[in-house]
């Protein structure tokens, strides 16, 4: 199963990359506490407030642009990021069903929203 959302952010495609990129960002709308090396290979834990911990290796690195991360052979997530009028527009494909990360991004909106 494959899930996809699409969300324009009033940023720029670095502040958005940024915010999928920088563990301090992402403890702010994703995981209650991330380690991230964002490049190729890179890898990644996530760790929720329920004690719930999710491993991730870095698949593309391309910054501003795209990022896809493999969810310990659960699944991939995958980041399209394009410049429009509006600020950015981030494109989120998902084959990890039982996996939020398109949903939590919500909260990323919010956060830029309010900034």
């Amino acid at each position: 199963m494959e899930v996809t959302r699409e969300i324009v952010f009033p940023a720029s495609p670095d502040e958005v990359w940024e915010a999928l990129t920088e563990p301090e960002q992402l403890e702010e709308w994703f995981a209650s506490d991330v380690e991230l090396d964002p490049r190729e290979g890179g890898q990644g834990i996530f760790r929720w407030g329920d004690g719930e911990e999710r491993r991730a290796t870095v698949l593309v690195a391309e910054p501003n642009e795209r990022l896809v991360l493999d969810w310990e052979e659960e699944g991939e997530v995958e980041f399209t990021l394009e410049e429009v009028e509006a600020g950015t527009r981030l494109l989120v494909r998902e084959s990890t069903p039982d996996f939020t990360t398109a949903l939590e991004l919500r909260a990323l909106a919010l956060a830029f929203a309010h900034a």
